[in-house]
């Protein structure tokens, strides 16, 4: 219907890319994801706690990856096509980026949307707040989380979440995130 995967790709390699992947999304794939970006990062001493910042966000956007993928629909052209995510990392001058993209039904964007657009409402102190109240209920969603991957990301980098919703066809929908750490 218009959307390029190719283009959106191309789009979110700018910067210095740190790392980069693009297909089927596992277990493996986060862990051996997570090896290099510890082989590949070597900042200064001064630098240590971003890098475990842009760490623990990565982690979290690979399994909001893993957690919360489609099957890609038939009329888009892949390798692989089982569980389609695509995450980069790249580094412009003060900030680091994360982006993400997967297909989703088309039925998951308003919970998506409202759940971020929730999250990126909320001032840093009622975030903390929120994410204590979801880590004391001990209440987790079927997938495990209980609601904590978006929050947690906010609160970690202190910066509001990008996204776009992109039309594949009329039952899906490619869905992209970026998070900015500084």
């Amino acid at each position: 219907m218009g959307f390029d995967l190719n283009n959106w790709y191309n789009e979110k390699r700018q910067g210095d890319i740190i790392l980069e992947y693009a297909g089927s999304i596992s277990s493996d794939v986060i862990s051996n994801t997570l090896a290099e970006f510890e082989s590949k990062i070597n900042m200064s001493e001064d630098l240590k706690r971003v890098r475990k910042k842009v760490y623990n966000v990565l982690v979290e956007c690979l399994q909001n990856l893993y957690h919360h993928v489609d099957e890609p629909p038939e009329n888009v052209e892949l390798d692989e096509k089982d569980k389609y995510g695509a995450v980069i990392l790249t580094r412009d001058g003060t900030f680091f980026r994360i982006s993400t993209g997967n297909f989703i039904k088309k039925d998951k964007i308003n919970s998506i949307k409202d759940r971020i657009d929730q999250v990126n409402s909320l001032s840093d102190d009622e975030v903390k707040i929120l994410y204590r109240e979801i880590l004391n209920n001990s209440e987790f969603s079927d997938k495990g989380g209980g609601g904590l991957g978006i929050l947690d990301i906010v609160r970690k980098t202190g910066n509001k979440l990008e996204y776009n919703f992109f039309q594949v066809d009329d039952d899906y929908i490619f869905y992209a995130l970026d998070v900015y750490i500084s």
